[in-house]
């Protein structure tokens, strides 16, 4: 996510597939799936007892009125003896839900979709879920008034998960660690376009409606998906022999002032610096809001509210390998997002004729350790999910990266940054995973330096690393 206009998001709530163990549970005993996984700053959100492998969307929705009528087709498969299991959802009203094509009985509880399935759940046993759903949906907002989620616009919905406003919109085990594949069918009144993730499968024109057919392939969290829709100029290509698919409001221009037409440029130098494009499709979305001051790095297609720098879509860009491709285990360790895509972005504007890496390093660290906004929170774990998305999370990151290539040298530092998307590619990893990464392809002990960067508050001193 790009910090635009000084808006940070930060909110509600998230999980871990992982399934919990319940104390006192007898070994073969059916249990409840865990409502919230313990997150640190999202204790409350995320299911356990089992893992999603693939949603299947089908949606209506009218601008006018603001209304969405769906259905979610959900495959997953028990990591327990289920009795119960929960999804994240929020708002909608459920008219209809089955398990194994059989009716189940549900509850709702604040964002949690209470399911008894009968019969019940065996451990390692594949299970599909019906869920049909309507209503408005409304979007969720962070601290400082910033909106996220299905955020309703003139002609359409912006639609921007980050951290945990999937289920605005689509039931869902609402945490990085449990990715899937997604198919898409969304329509929308003829004359408008639905843009989601992956490659465009088909276009049905009916009598008033159009249906979008969109199939993202590689595993997918569930804050990287999006169904934005509304009026837009498509440009459809191949960038770099990958499918492109670029949806540009009307109110922007596509070949403006902005960054959209360097894309071809970017994807080579990270290509070549990082390893292989991750994905089967890229593009952009631009559409023209003022209820949205940020970027986000929706996988496969980065939305941004207005035609983007060249900075802003590197920065984006940056993240189809660092959180789309490799995403954090937890949410306090966001830096392996932001820091990675922030220094990215430095590292494309070096080799576009703009700062080198070491200038850009020199000017941030001349800022005074009395600003401790710029310093403080440490970046490896911010504190609260109120500090998520400090400009210390995303700068310091940055010169964390800066720091360990300028100490252990340019060709072990590019080494780290391949192997790092290598290694986890369409995972999860976590800061230690990296530091681990980091000393075994430097052959330096670098737990100190990685302390004092990311960890101790306060400006670091030369001498402390």
């Amino acid at each position: 996510m790009a910090r635009l206009a000084g808006v940070a998001v930060a909110a509600a709530a998230a999980a871990t597939a992982v399934a919990l163990a319940l104390p006192g549970a007898a070994p073969g005993a059916y249990v409840r799936g865990s409502a919230g996984l313990g997150d640190s700053y999202f204790p409350h959100a995320g299911n356990g007892g089992y893992n999603v492998a693939h949603y299947g969307l089908e949606l209506r929705y009218k601008p006018h009125g603001r209304h969405l009528g769906a259905a979610a087709r959900i495959r997953a498969r028990a990591k327990r003896n289920l009795k119960r299991f929960d999804l994240d959802f929020r708002h909608l009203q459920v008219s209809g839900l089955r398990v194994d094509g059989r009716p189940a009985r549900f509850s709702r509880k604040g964002q949690e979709l209470r399911i008894r399935p009968r019969p019940r759940l065996r451990h390692g046993e594949r299970f599909r879920v019906w869920i049909r759903y309507r209503g408005r949906p409304q979007p969720l907002s962070d601290p400082l008034g910033a909106k996220f989620g299905w955020i309703p616009t003139a002609d359409g919905a912006f639609v921007a998960g980050e951290p945990t406003g999937a289920p605005t919109w689509f039931p869902c085990n609402d945490y990085p660690t449990d990715k899937a594949t997604y198919d898409f069918r969304v329509t929308v009144p003829s004359g408008t376009t639905a843009v989601a993730n992956g490659t465009l499968e088909d276009r049905i024109e009916h009598r008033h409606w159009t249906t979008f057919v969109w199939s993202e392939s590689s595993p997918m969290a569930t804050y990287l998906a999006t169904v934005t829709t509304g009026r837009f100029r498509v440009t459809q290509s191949n960038v770099n022999g990958i499918p492109s698919y670029v949806a540009v409001d009307p109110a922007e221009s596509p070949a403006g002032p902005g960054g959209l037409p360097r894309t071809p440029d970017i994807l080579a130098l990270f290509g070549s610096a990082f390893g292989a494009y991750p994905f089967e499709a890229t593009g952009a979305i631009v559409d023209h809001t003022s209820a949205v001051g940020y970027a986000l790095e929706t996988q496969t297609r980065p939305l941004f509210p207005w035609d983007p720098s060249t900075g802003v879509l590197a920065h984006e860009l940056a993240h189809q390998w660092f959180g789309d491709d490799v995403t954090p285990r937890r949410w306090r360790q966001i830096w392996l997002n932001e820091g990675f895509a922030t220094w990215s972005s430095w590292y494309w504007d070096a080799n576009d004729g703009g700062r080198t890496l070491r200038q850009r390093f020199v000017r941030e660290y001349a800022t005074p350790a009395g600003s401790t906004g710029f310093w403080n929170p440490p970046p490896g774990n911010p504190g609260s999910a109120a500090k998520l998305f400090s400009t210390s999370v995303y700068v310091r990151g940055a010169m964390t990266l800066e720091a360990l290539r300028e100490k252990i040298g340019g060709a072990a530092f590019f080494q780290i940054l391949r192997d790092w998307v290598a290694k986890y590619r369409y995972g999860n990893a976590g800061t230690q995973s990296f530091i681990h990464l980091a000393e075994a392809d430097s052959g330096i002990d670098l737990d100190h330096f990685f302390y004092v960067w990311l960890f101790r508050e306060g400006k670091p001193k030369p001498s402390s690393w």
